[in-house]
């Protein structure tokens, strides 16, 4: 049985919406973090508690921090459609929680998207892990709650994650150069951390530069077709903070009927180390019809022959 608390209760933003037309995949990442701290108060340890000196568990100004997201993509969310968030804890190993939440069309009742996430405490100012505090322990227990088969991983293998891959490897491979540009201040909480939603966002201003290598696609031309994820998995593996240059490589994976998987690989233009790694199972989309459609033998072939072996999140 599954049963979530509320977290958030909010809507769908003219400016939070890409030129599909939909909610963009970077603020159903923004609304879980955010949906997290209201987690963390249904634990016992709100943010008064967080910011008390002295508190006997050395975890004032902690937050609570994904490592992981599994994201699946139900229903499309256009402006003005208005949102519930929920969640809770779906088991623990160590230090490490796995929470489950889901966003739902407050009108209908549909499920817009689920998140599953390996969740740390961590300190806010250097990002180093915390062991969770014991006021933590009965909270979770009374918490623990199932994860619904619609929330489970459907088009992903959630195995171990890669290995953590260098930038000259991504090249060696023949990874596509997708995106590269500066950490903003805009981006970044008040420690200078970048925020998780823009892990997401910066893979999504990669696509249209992703599609025209690899498919010869140019979307400002045909505002009729489009594209939509349906379901990613991200592994965060270092925070980029204010000035750090990002540079992004992309693979294709899998191709099928109508989906196609992508990879994508983040770096750190000064270290070469990958500061995420993710995969993305994506369709293309008629926006008339608002509907996927099928991927044509022509262009099928054109990018199976653009298939990465080896590549993963």
């Amino acid at each position: 049985m599954t049963i979530l608390a509320p977290l958030l209760r909010s809507s769908v933003q003219t400016w939070e919406c890409d030129d599909m037309g939909h909610m963009n995949v970077q603020f159903y990442v923004a609304k879980a973090n955010e949906g997290l701290d209201v987690l963390a108060h249904h634990l016992g340890f709100g943010p008064t508690q967080a910011r008390t000196p002295g508190n006997g568990a050395g975890t004032a100004g902690a937050i609570l921090l994904p490592r992981e997201h599994h994201i699946r993509f139900h229903r499309e969310q256009r402006p003005g459609a208005p949102l519930t968030l929920e969640g809770s804890v779906t088991g623990r190993e160590g230090d490490t929680l796995k929470v489950y939440e889901e966003l739902t069309n407050t009108a209908s009742g549909v499920v817009a998207a689920t998140i599953n996430a390996d969740v740390v405490l961590a300190d806010a100012a250097t990002r180093a892990r915390l062991a969770l505090p014991g006021v933590m322990d009965e909270a979770i227990d009374n918490m623990m709650t199932d994860v619904p088969p619609h929330g489970q991983a459907r088009g992903l293998e959630m195995g171990p994650a890669v290995d953590a891959p260098a930038l000259a490897q991504a090249d060696d491979m023949g990874l596509v150069y997708t995106w590269q540009g500066v950490v903003k201040p805009a981006q970044c909480d008040m420690h200078g951390f970048m925020l998780q939603q823009h892990f997401m966002g910066l893979v999504s201003d990669s696509i249209p530069n992703l599609l025209s290598q690899t498919r010869g696609d140019d979307r400002s031309s045909d505002p009729n077709i489009g594209g939509a994820a349906l379901e990613y998995r991200f592994v965060y593996r270092q925070w980029p903070r204010v000035g750090d240059i990002l540079t992004l490589r992309s693979g294709l994976k899998h191709v099928g009927p109508k989906t196609y998987t992508w990879a994508h690989w983040m770096f750190d233009v000064e270290t070469g180390k990958a500061v995420a790694t993710a995969e993305a199972v994506a369709v293309t989309l008629d926006l008339v019809a608002r509907r996927a459609i099928g991927i044509p033998d022509a262009m099928r072939a054109h990018l199976e022959s653009k298939l990465v072996p080896g590549i993963g999140a």
